[in-house]
């Protein structure tokens, strides 16, 4: 009997470890293939490059950072000012006291009412140049932008339309969107007004993209207010004024695509080209009323000042990014208020579990639109968000469908019915969609860095771009910090997030193979010309115009007799082997290329200092790279001190020596490497 029950105790614990090892083996089972299933979706990026990836740099990312203003002071985008002020607010005060006006009389018989097919379109660097410098020229010019705002989270300047007396010019922003500072200093300019339509969101749209700020601004929708219009639309001026009628549903269009078609070149020039006429004849009816009321000594009311005053109140808008406590946190708001509480606590099922899940989908939402640079609606619509929230779908084919479902239902007129339903955001991520709505991510906390981390991260699925960077960082300094906490007791958090933020910025943006291959070039008499390449190397032997002479490392002989020689031209640069390591501390695990001679300076040399030239640029780690990069910009203050050279230098004046220049900013530079790259 008591061997029957020691056997029966030992069938059990047997059962029992082999049903844990059972339930434990399919749980890592599971996870394991959801990791793969989610490591083999493709980012849809991958596949659909967006024009705005291609900017090099943005003013406003994606990430939950407060926007930066233009610190006028040091003339520089990048240190922050020390309080939060209009940079330009004294001149504009000091326009709303004393307008500057200056509007010539244009004659309808002078006025081009047809509008002609001449225009110059923008898009180079030099085109741009031009343009700012026959604006400085002007008293007077009228500017109108067109926005992209449904495939990016803030949206961005497409095209900005700027007419003159004389001619219409279509700014391409998207193709120079990184040198649109060069019309700052027209834009400030308080002796040149500029004339909009509704200036409100161009004024705080040119300084998220590009740091214009509108200084002598002349708004003809509030000057239609002063004279008490019975409209202020811009269509109502066209037709009053000038007999136009403008076609309305052209401001939908995709504003990104290039060329323009014919018909959405029309409806840009449209704006600006009338609008000067436009301006005049309200500047006029100001001046009128003001001569008409001058006669009455107790009215005090100056037209053309109010005029000027409510204008230039616009100016002194200053952007700012809406940033909620939690990502999607006033979307799923306005979903709760909008949609559920308006048809009664009685009619939903579940209430409090289906409030929580349109706040889970409304955060993933928000973060999947900062990181894929799409705007909310694009990515999941907000009827979408209530029917998975109430329909709990389980299956992909479930979750795809319940969308499609909800999206039909939205008017036809809405832009949103157009779209794709589901988007490829969806699509590439539906895996995150389900774990939501099957409430397997756990708490909301955990959401941010997790999601940012399987798109962003080291084997994340999504591309990092200007946008995202920002997002990327933070969340790794969080996960960084709490694992370092959990594991070590507690920590400097300063410490762990540099730590992390090193540690990502290396994985991201270090050389991932050798730069130096130290192959080499002999003449054909044997002498040793440089180093250099693979590639070059293999330039020459596929055109014959080399012979191999050695494998490891690989070397070539010219076949042919070469213009010159290193010991000719006093330059043995090029017959020193070079080690693939920072050459501020030796570190050989990762390095960054540098340049000694900062590009901004470079692109203004003679081109004989350009061509085939590689002397300025060394390699240096992730640290002391940070250590020359802040020296270096310590030093371009102080020759821009001295020297009296811009810090962001767009031409260079005809008094400086050019032959000189290259060696100032050598020096300059020099000093800005970490010691032991002088030693």
């Amino acid at each position: 009997m008591a061997d029957k029950k020691e056997k029966m105790k030992m069938l059990l614990t047997i059962a029992s470890v082999a049903a844990i090892s059972i339930f434990l083996t399919a749980h890592l089972f599971s996870r394991r293939r959801r990791k793969q299933r989610r490591s083999e979706i493709r980012c849809y990026l991958h596949c659909e490059p967006k024009s705005q990836l291609n900017f090099k740099r943005v003013l406003a990312d994606n990430s939950y950072s407060p926007f930066n203003h233009f610190n006028r002071q040091s003339g520089s985008v990048k240190e922050k000012p020390l309080t939060l002020t209009h940079p330009y607010e004294a001149e504009i005060t000091a326009l709303m006291e004393d307008p500057q006006l200056q509007f010539s009389k244009i004659a309808v018989d002078d006025f081009d009412m047809k509008m002609g097919d001449s225009y110059v379109w923008v898009e180079s660097e030099l085109q741009l140049s031009q343009l700012a410098r026959v604006l400085s020229e002007q008293t007077v010019f009228a500017v109108d932008t067109e926005q992209h705002s449904l495939r990016s989270f803030l949206g961005f300047t497409a095209l900005i339309q700027i007419s003159t007396e004389m001619e219409d010019y279509l700014v391409d922003v998207i193709a120079l969107h990184d040198s649109m500072g060069i019309l700052r200093p027209v834009f400030a300019d308080p002796n040149i007004c500029k004339v909009f339509h509704g200036a409100d969101g161009d004024i705080v749209w040119l300084q998220r993209d590009f740091h214009i700020y509108v200084v002598n601004l002349f708004d003809t929708a509030k000057v239609c207010e002063v004279l008490s219009k019975p409209q202020k639309s811009l269509a109502y001026l066209l037709e009053t004024y000038c007999g136009v009628a403008k076609n309305k549903l052209l401001q939908r269009e995709d504003w990104r695509q290039r060329p323009l078609s014919d018909e959405m070149v029309q409806y840009a020039r449209t704006d600006a080209h009338y609008l000067l006429y436009i301006a005049n004849c309200l500047f006029a009816e100001l001046k009128q009323q003001d001569c008409e009321y001058s006669s009455c000594p107790d009215d005090k009311f100056n037209f053309v000042l109010e005029a000027s005053r409510r204008s230039n109140m616009i100016c002194l808008q200053l952007y700012a990014k809406e940033i909620d406590g939690f990502p999607g946190e006033s979307a799923a708001f306005s979903i709760l208020s909008r949609q559920l509480n308006g048809q009664g606590a009685a009619a939903i099922s579940g209430e409090t579990k289906v409030r929580d899940l349109v706040r889970r989908l409304c955060a993933w939402r928000d973060l999947m639109a900062r990181v894929h640079d799409e705007s909310t609606r694009y990515i999941l619509s907000d009827y979408a968000i209530v029917a998975l929230s109430e329909k709990v779908p389980t299956t992909q084919v479930d979750i795809y469908g319940t969308i499609i479902q909800a999206d039909l239902n939205i008017d036809s007129s809405n832009l949103s019915s157009s779209l794709p339903s589901p988007s490829p955001v969806v699509c590439s991520h539906w895996i995150d969609v389900h774990e939501l709505i099957q409430d397997k991510l756990g708490n909301l906390d955990k959401l941010f860095p997790m999601v940012i981390q399987n798109c962003l991260g080291p084997n994340g699925s999504c591309p990092l771009s200007v946008f995202n960077y920002a997002l990327l960082m933070n969340s790794s300094l969080k996960l960084e910090t709490r694992l370092n906490t959990k594991q070590n007791g507690f920590k400097n958090p300063k410490h762990v997030a540099k730590k992390a933020s090193r540690q990502l910025f290396i994985q991201k943006f270090s050389c991932k193979s050798p730069v130096y291959h130290n192959c080499r070039i002999y003449a054909n008499d044997g002498r040793l010309l440089c180093y250099c390449d693979r590639r070059k190397l293999e330039w020459y032997l596929r055109r014959d115009l080399a012979k191999l002479v050695d494998d490891d490392p690989p070397a070539i002989m010219l076949l042919f007799e070469p213009k010159g020689r290193p010991e000719d031209e006093d330059n043995d640069f090029y017959i020193q082997s070079k080690k693939n390591i920072c050459v501020g501390c030796g570190e050989g695990n990762h390095y960054l290329r540098y340049r000694v001679i900062p590009s901004c300076y470079r692109i203004h040399f003679p081109e004989h200092l350009k061509s085939h030239r590689s002397h300025d640029i060394v390699l240096l780690c992730v640290d002391c790279h940070e250590v020359a990069h802040a020296a270096a910009e310590k030093y371009k203050k102080q020759i821009a001190g001295e020297f009296g050279i811009p810090l962001y230098v767009r031409k260079v004046s005809h008094h400086y020596n050019c032959e000189q220049l290259p060696r100032l900013f050598c020096v300059m530079d020099l000093k800005c490497l970490p010691a032991a790259v002088m030693n």
